[in-house]
């Protein structure tokens, strides 16, 4: 089997931009992968990475996951240190192979991996609540994803609403003393309306100044919160040691660090007890398996960043089914609520979560079926003629 050719969508709807890579081969086989800058900036420049990578695919055996991979970091230039769009092209291309590979055997991914660990994997809601911007309407919300059997919720404390219905992280590192109030009594109140049994996590994004970090973690102490999510900028390693040396509450990173060397780095901080891979970013399915394996020596536990199209959802739960460290898998479950937002597989994984979990797919490949209608406006590179599946 050889690829013959490479085709990218920049799907965009929704307020999400993912941009999909398919994979073409000589035998009828395709694949498709996700590279992971579906928000923020950066569609364009990798849909460019993609486009440049894409040469050097041709006429190679599509089996060979990890040799192309290795040529591509090697001969990038830009991998070697790590970046998002790189990383994210390169992410793209090999789940885009692992799902030839799966499809050409007749075998879900997991079974190339050593086969699975688990039968379901627990998810958590987060998206459930952007469109508020107070305290009272903002913890209400959590009725919703409570009532569609989730059991355990992420949330954004210092996020605010934008005029245009967007919402925005912190700026310069800190907020004003009325932000701050406000987003210490969002937690307190999210606490009481959901009660004692329901998970909660916090995303900072990146953070507060220490002055103001170390006052809003002394109010979560007693509120049982699940981990706190990049409580400082992803730059600042010594600043998780710091921030760890301060409280009790677990510290997850990972959905801005790169390849098995950028969280070798955050692991030996010996800051953070929950590792953040995101599939479509980090290097792809078996940099993320590696880089499971890696957090595992350090008493860690993974828990996949996924904030993108139903088929990084996909790729994710391949992922967590065969890694033993698995903790949880992030969800959107809300993504579609818009009338704009483009649902790009015929069976999107969001759809049948029951209870707060997730069956692992049986199905060839990444178990994911492309919906070709719905992403063919999108398409904005094709190196030779249009296969079939």
């Amino acid at each position: 089997m050889k690829i013959t050719h490479v085709a990218i969508y920049r799907v965009e709807g929704g307020g999400l931009r993912p941009v999909l890579v398919e994979i073409s081969t000589d035998e009828g086989i395709t694949g498709f992968g996700e590279a992971g800058v579906a928000y923020g900036y950066g569609a364009a420049a990798v849909a460019g990475m993609l486009e440049d990578m894409a040469p050097n695919l041709a006429g190679r055996d599509p089996s060979h996951v990890r040799a192309i991979w290795q040529d591509l970091y090697d001969h990038s230039f830009w991998a070697k240190g790590g970046g998002a769009i790189t990383f994210a092209a390169i992410s793209a291309i090999e789940l885009a192979l692992w799902d030839i590979k799966g499809k050409a055997l007749g075998v879900p991914v997991h079974e190339l991996l050593g086969g699975p660990v688990r039968s379901e994997v627990k998810v958590y809601a987060n998206g459930w609540n952007h469109e508020y911007d107070d305290v009272a309407k903002w913890a209400r919300a959590a009725a919703r994803p409570l009532r569609d059997g989730y059991r355990a919720l992420k949330c954004y404390p210092f996020a605010h609403e934008l005029p245009d219905g967007t919402f925005r992280h912190v700026s310069a590192r800190m907020v004003d003393d009325s932000r701050f109030h406000r987003a210490v009594e969002r937690v307190k109140a999210l606490r009481a309306e959901v009660g004692p049994e329901i998970e909660i996590m916090l995303d900072l994004s990146g953070g507060v100044c220490d002055d103001q970090l170390v006052r809003f973690l002394d109010v979560c102490r007693d509120l049982d919160i699940r981990w706190i999510e990049e409580p400082v900028d992803p730059f600042n390693l010594a600043g998780l040691a710091r921030t760890a040396a301060r409280t009790a509450i677990p510290i997850a990173v990972g959905e801005r660090v790169y390849g098995r060397a950028g969280f070798r780095n955050v692991l030996d901080t010996g800051a953070v007890s929950i590792v953040m891979p995101d599939i479509a970013n980090c290097g792809g399915l078996l940099e993320a398996v590696q880089i499971a394996g890696m957090a595992e020596t350090y008493n860690a536990r993974v828990s996949p960043h996924n904030c993108a199209s139903s088929l990084c959802s996909a790729a994710s739960l391949a992922l967590c089914a065969v890694i033993p460290n698995a903790m949880n898998l992030e969800i959107y479950p809300y993504f579609s609520d818009s009338n704009s937002y483009v649902q790009v597989l015929e069976n999107p994984l969001e759809r049948e979560i029951r209870g707060g979990v997730a069956g692992v797919s049986s199905a060839p490949g990444l178990g994911a079926i492309i919906d070709r209608k719905a992403i063919a406006p999108f398409k904005v590179f094709d190196s030779g003629a249009t296969a079939t599946a």
